[in-house]
């Protein structure tokens, strides 16, 4: 057996696959900090936007840049990218709203008898809020879906396997309320506004909510895992640590049977012919080695190589120019 690959078998090296699908209704976008997922995504987003009737790209990156990268403002509500009619942007707020946490944890002093000033303040910086916040606009979404499909402009690696790990947790976590709810109905209720069940429902419906919502997140998580209807796109550079974090990426999304079979490789240099450049020569020597190694390992994925820019890939039209070279690959001249 030899470690060599015939190329000639390999995926095309584009996106056409996933841009041309008109089953998928998730698609999730994710890799390293700084690789370039924001960019990937807008591109892809503007690609797909001309092939499906409706397209939401949503920021779960507490450090949003969808608004940066379009250059328009956009808020935790889906907002119309201006001069394309059918795409639209949200940028998900990575905290719990102080009147949804404040009302939370009066209620909790009420219920239990216990002095909670301070609690509300560490709740708002508590490992996993960030994803459970995610998660809930994403339920929100499932309940009125109007968007033919969903793609998702992911926070760095840790953070995006703890979001797609999220539904079985919160799944756990809904079986426990619903058996504790009777010693503690206020609390749900207050629980209820976060996860966009009705305010001031009595038990019964509030169990009629627990449950059904019980079923949504089943619903998503099935849907997740469903190679007709989600995948993820992997994003990184042509750098040792970026390939060592694909590669954790890759297996962990293999262990929570989320389809991957597309990488981007972004920010890869290709130097001017005719220039005696010898830094971008031996910088491209040592990308190649990488670009090598990304092939090797992953010989029946689509793997896209995407040329460094000498300007920035910013406002609709230059995202609109660059996400062609996701259909027709660069080939240096």
């Amino acid at each position: 057996m030899t470690d060599t690959v015939d190329l000639d078998l390999q995926p095309e090296p584009d996106l056409n696959e996933i841009i041309n699908n008109t089953t998928l209704k998730w698609i999730f976008v994710g890799g390293k900090g700084g690789v370039g997922k924001t960019t990937t995504t807008c591109c892809l987003a503007t690609q797909i936007a001309r092939k499906r009737e409706s397209v939401l790209v949503i920021s779960t990156d507490p450090a949003h840049n969808l608004s940066d990268a379009f250059g328009q403002q956009f808020t935790k509500e889906p907002t119309k990218v201006e001069g394309v009619d059918n795409l639209y942007c949200m940028e998900i707020s990575p905290k719990m709203e102080d009147d949804i946490a404040g009302g939370f944890f009066s209620k909790l002093s009420s219920e239990v008898g216990i002095d909670t000033s301070g609690l509300q303040e560490l709740a708002l910086t508590m490992p996993g809020i960030d994803e459970a916040m995610s998660f809930a606009e994403v339920l929100k979404l499932v309940n009125n879906m109007r968007f033919s499909v969903v793609l998702f402009d992911t926070a760095p690696t840790g953070h995006t396997l703890r979001f797609l790990q999220f539904p079985a947790l919160l799944e756990k976590t809904l079986g426990k309320f619903s058996a504790l709810r009777q010693r503690f109905s206020g609390l749900f209720s207050q629980f209820s506004s976060m996860m966009g069940m009705p305010e001031g429902a009595n038990e019964a419906q509030m169990a009629g909510h627990l449950d059904a919502t019980r079923q949504i997140i089943q619903d998503v998580s099935a849907q997740f895992k469903n190679p007709d209807l989600c995948t993820f796109i992997c994003v990184c550079i042509p750098e040792f640590l970026s390939l060592y974090e694909t590669e954790r990426l890759v297996q962990e999304l293999a262990n929570v049977e989320i389809d991957t079979n597309t990488i981007v490789i972004n920010q890869v240099l290709f130097p001017e012919k005719g220039k005696d450049c010898g830094l971008c020569l031996a910088r491209r020597e040592m990308q190649q080695k990488y670009i090598d190694q990304y092939q090797l390992l992953y010989g029946d994925f689509h793997v896209a190589i995407m040329p460094m820019m000498k300007h920035e890939i910013r406002g609709l039209k230059a995202l609109q120019e660059f996400s062609e070279l996701l259909v027709h690959p660069y080939i240096q001249e």
